[in-house]
C-alpha cells in the first residue's frame, strides 16, 4: 500500500468505525426500549438488561455495515473531489482503479466482517437471546406478575391480581388465556398462588369461574353458507390450575424449544433435522435465509463500488456535485428496497432465490463497468473522464 493509499484508507477506516458504531448504538437504543419495562416495572437487574439487549448488537452490525460502507466511501471521495485532491491525484497520472484501491480494500474488510457475523456470531447470539427471553417469559413468569397491573406473559396470556399478600398469595385474580386459537378463556378467582411446575411456573386458583367462548359448527341440515355460531361456556370451580409458561415448540415437536431461522447455522438451515418436524413453510424460509446470509455480505462490496462510480465518474465541477450525490443515495435506497422485496418473495417461493444473488452481484458489476469507463460502448456515447482544469492543475 502506497503512502497515498494509506492516506485515503485512514480517512475511510476512521469514518467507517465512527459511523457504524454510532448508527448501531442508535438502533440499539431504539430497540432496547422494548425491554426497559423489565427493569423499571418487573424487577430485573440493569446488568441483565444490558446483557440481554447486547446480544442484539451483532445482528445490527450485520445489517448496518454494508450501508455505512457505502455512506463513508461516497462522502469521503466526494469531499476529496470538493477539496481538489482527486484533481491533483489525476494530474499526477493516477488511474481510476488506483484511486479506488483504498475503498475496495475497506469494502473487502467489510465483506469478511459480514461473513463472520452472518455465519457464526449472529446465529450464536440470536440463539442465546431467544433462550434468555424464553426463560424470562417462562421460568421467571412469577416475578412478571405484579399486583394491580395487567401483566402480559407473552402476546396471548394476560394475568391481573388486585393485590399480593405477604406470603405471596394473590387476591382478586383475572387470567385471559388466548393461547388456544379460536377459543379464548377468561378465568376469575378469589385467590391463587404461583408455584413451580415441570414445564415452568403454574398458578393454582381457588374459588373461581372459568368462561370460554366456543365456536359451534352449523347444525346438520342447515342451508349452505350458514355461519358458525358461538357459545359461552361457564364453569365454576373450587380449585383449578393453569400453566403460565409458553411451550415455545412447533406443533408436533416433542423436543426442546423450537428455534427460528435466525438462530440456526447455515447447515441447519439447508439440512434441518427431521426430528424437528419443520413445517414446509418454515423449510422455504430456512432455505431463503441461508442464501440471504451467504449473499448479503457482498452488498458491502457492491455498495462500495456504487459509491465509487458515483464519486469518481462524471465531469469535474468546481461547485455543485449534489446531483451525483443524490443519485448515488437513491440508487442504494432502491437496491435496499429491492433486496427486501426479493428476500420476502424467496421466503414464500424458493424459485425466487436466484434474485437474491442477482441483487447482490449485479449492482457491483455495473458500477465496476462504469468505473472502468464503460468499455464496449461506442466512444461517442461514453461520458468524458474527469479532467483537471488548467487553473487547478497549476
Amino acid at each position: 500500500m502506497t503512502r497515498l493509499d494509506s492516506y485515503i484508507f485512514r480517512q475511510l477506516a476512521a469514518a467507517l468505525l465512527a459511523v457504524t458504531i454510532g448508527l448501531a448504538a442508535l438502533v440499539w437504543l431504539t430497540q432496547s426500549l422494548r425491554f426497559i419495562e423489565l427493569v423499571l416495572d418487573r424487577g430485573l437487574s440493569f446488568l441483565v438488561f444490558i446483557e440481554l439487549t447486547g446480544l442484539l448488537l451483532p445482528s445490527f452490525f450485520a445489517v448496518i455495515l454494508p450501508i455505512t460502507t457505502f455512506v463513508v466511501i461516497l462522502f469521503v471521495y466526494v469531499r476529496l473531489s470538493a477539496d481538489r485532491e482527486l484533481v491533483v491525484m489525476r494530474a499526477a497520472g493516477i488511474s481510476q482503479w488506483a484511486l479506488a484501491r483504498p475503498a475496495l480494500g475497506l469494502a473487502g474488510l467489510a465483506v469478511v466482517t459480514c461473513y463472520a457475523l452472518n455465519l457464526w456470531l449472529v446465529p450464536a447470539t440470536q440463539a442465546a437471546f431467544r433462550a434468555w427471553q424464553y426463560e424470562i417469559r417462562n421460568q421467571l413468569a412469577a416475578i412478571l406478575v405484579q399486583e394491580g397491573v395487567f401483566s402480559s406473559v407473552g402476546d396471548d396470556l394476560t394475568v391481573y391480581a388486585r393485590y399480593r399478600d405477604r406470603d405471596g398469595t394473590l387476591r382478586g385474580i383475572l387470567v385471559h388465556d388466548a393461547r388456544e386459537r379460536g377459543a379464548p378463556v377468561t378465568i376469575l378467582a378469589e385467590a391463587g398462588r404461583i408455584t413451580p411446575g415441570p414445564n415452568g411456573p403454574r398458578v393454582t386458583l381457588e374459588n373461581g369461574e372459568r368462561q370460554q367462548v366456543e365456536r359451534l359448527p352449523p347444525p346438520p341440515g342447515s342451508p349452505p353458507g350458514t355461519p358458525a355460531s358461538t357459545r359461552l361456556s361457564v364453569l365454576s370451580f373450587t380449585e383449578n390450575s393453569i400453566d403460565l409458561a409458553r411451550s415455545g415448540r412447533a406443533p408436533g415437536d416433542g423436543g426442546d424449544r423450537y428455534r427460528n431461522a435466525q438462530e440456526r447455522t447455515i447447515d441447519e438451515l439447508l439440512n434441518p433435522d427431521p426430528a424437528d418436524h419443520v413445517p414446509d413453510r418454515d423449510l422455504r424460509r430456512f432455505k431463503a435465509e441461508a442464501h440471504q446470509r451467504l449473499a448479503s455480505p457482498l452488498n458491502a462490496l457492491g455498495f462500495g463500488l456504487v459509491a465509487l462510480a458515483t464519486a469518481l465518474t462524471g465531469q469535474f465541477r468546481r461547485h455543485g456535485g449534489g446531483l451525483r450525490l443524490f443519485t448515488g443515495i437513491v440508487v442504494v435506497v432502491a437496491l435496499l428496497a429491492i433486496g427486501l422485496m426479493t428476500s420476502n418473495l424467496a421466503a414464500r417461493q424458493n424459485a425466487m432465490i436466484p434474485l437474491i444473488w442477482v441483487n447482490a452481484l449485479v449492482p457491483g458489476l455495473v458500477a465496476a463497468w462504469a468505473i472502468g469507463g464503460l468499455p464496449g460502448l461506442p466512444h461517442w456515447r461514453r461520458p468524458r473522464p474527469p479532467q483537471p482544469g488548467p487553473a487547478t492543475a497549476a
